[in-house]
């Protein structure tokens, strides 16, 4: 037996400095950092690196390589205004990207999501702007549309046993005829100016106070709830980050979000499409890792018979998945149609589903499901966007953007594969 696991033999218990160690012999990492320092770290990383626990590493390694190509390339890939049109692109596509992580941590996809999106915008273009119905009605109706939609999808899934794959690619073909059919024979419906819509993608914060407010909120609250938590944990007796440890994160944090602040202020001000797109990104993330439904889903994702015997209603979970995807879904276009300039015919269509599918599993969700977190979706349409920006800037045609990111995705998948066997190799899966 090695010295660290006979230290957790006490009689009477353990007490608090003492390292807690997992069958597989895993000292836990708050304990580890609290007896060593930060050298615990190094130790903590070099542990999951060789158990496959790779985590955000790899696609933030990505994103830091595409910034220094493509800066060293074009000088202007970092500077303010191209910093700004990435954070408003990332918006629609990112939304409908934090759908699909919801499916995939179920282990299954949904090929809809496209048409789902350019029906919402048809609905709420036909509504608002064809009909003069009222626009914040209109925009309501067009995302429980989404909703409606994608529970539909989920309940011949987890009702009827058809696969999910299959079900969702009907509704690819099915909502893709009912868009075109909304449509009508103009084709495309523009947006109004001044409209709800319209202001998603072209409405910016320009008092600088905005961007620094979001920012400094942003790291307060990141500082309470990890202090809060902490706190939680050391009156359970249980492991529990030190304070330097929530320092240090916090620091980091402050200087991403401050700089962030600082380059979107050089240019028009804060984007109401990014102050959106990170509130869908908060909200779905609490409910993902602080609800029981969130910790329903993780569940169902990893091991749905074991879920169904520990009590849990799987045909409601992944009901209301697909429910959540569609919504989502429906959000998204109604961004897309901003950023376009109205509904069309094809709006939906194209790379958008690749690009939704791609951020997701880029990010750092897993194909196989119950791994996974709301955050892959912005780290991943960030590869994507930036990917895009940079050859937009070098005026490389769209075919090669397409394989560039194919290729990207297909090294994300791999990493994911060796990823899993690695940790199954190391017994911790």
């Amino acid at each position: 037996m090695s010295d660290t696991a006979k230290t957790v033999q006490k009689t009477g218990g353990r007490n608090s400095g003492d390292p807690v160690v997992s069958p597989t012999g895993a000292v836990d990492p708050r304990l580890l950092v609290r007896e060593q320092g930060f050298l615990g770290y190094a130790a903590e990383f070099r542990r999951k690196v060789r158990g496959g626990e790779l985590g955000s590493i790899p696609v933030v390694l990505g994103l830091v390589i595409i910034g220094i190509i493509f800066q060293s390339l074009d000088d202007s890939f970092l500077s303010a205004g191209s910093l700004s049109n990435i954070g408003v692109y990332i918006a629609g596509q990112g939304i409908m990207a934090v759908g699909i992580v919801f499916v995939l941590l179920l282990g299954e996809i949904d090929l809809s999501v496209g048409s789902i999106a350019g029906v919402g915008a048809a609905i709420w273009a036909v509504l608002s702007v064809t009909n003069g119905v009222d626009d914040t009605l209109s925009v309501v109706l067009a995302v429980l549309a989404g909703a409606a939609i994608g529970a539909f999808h989920g309940f011949f899934f987890a009702k009827i046993g058809v696969p999910a794959f299959v079900v969702t690619l009907a509704g690819f073909l099915g909502w893709s005829g009912l868009q075109i059919w909304l449509m009508g024979s103009e084709g495309t419906i523009n947006t109004p100016n001044g409209s709800l819509v319209e202001h998603m993608t072209t409405y910016y914060f320009q008092d600088i106070a905005a961007a620094y407010g979001l920012a400094g909120v942003a790291v307060a609250a990141f500082l309470g709830s990890m202090l809060y938590d902490s706190g939680r944990r050391r009156t359970a007796g249980l492991p529990f980050r030190p304070v330097s440890e929530v320092l240090l994160r916090t620091a980091v944090l402050a200087v991403i979000a401050f700089g962030c602040a600082y380059k979107l202020n050089q240019s028009r001000g804060l984007p109401l499409a990014l102050v959106i797109f990170l509130a869908v990104l908060l909200i779905t993330d609490f409910v993902a890792r602080r609800t029981t439904y969130g910790r329903q889903i993780f569940a169902v994702g990893g091991n749905a018979e074991a879920a169904r015997r520990a009590g849990i209603n799987v045909e409601k979970v992944r009901i209301t998945v697909f429910l959540i995807a569609g919504l989502l879904a429906a959000v998204g276009g109604l961004f897309i149609a901003s950023q376009s300039g109205g509904a069309t015919k094809s709006l939906g269509s194209g790379n958008v589903l690749m690009n939704v599918i791609a951020a997701a599993v880029i990010g750092g969700t897993s194909l196989f499901g119950g791994r996974g977190n709301m955050w892959s979706a912005l780290l991943g349409m960030l590869v994507i966007q930036s990917i895009q920006q940079g050859l937009n800037l070098l005026g490389m045609a769209s075919e090669i953007q397409y394989m560039i990111t194919g290729v990207v995705l297909l090294a994300a998948v791999v990493i994911d594969s060796v990823s899993r066997r690695t940790q199954k190799s190391a017994g911790r899966t």
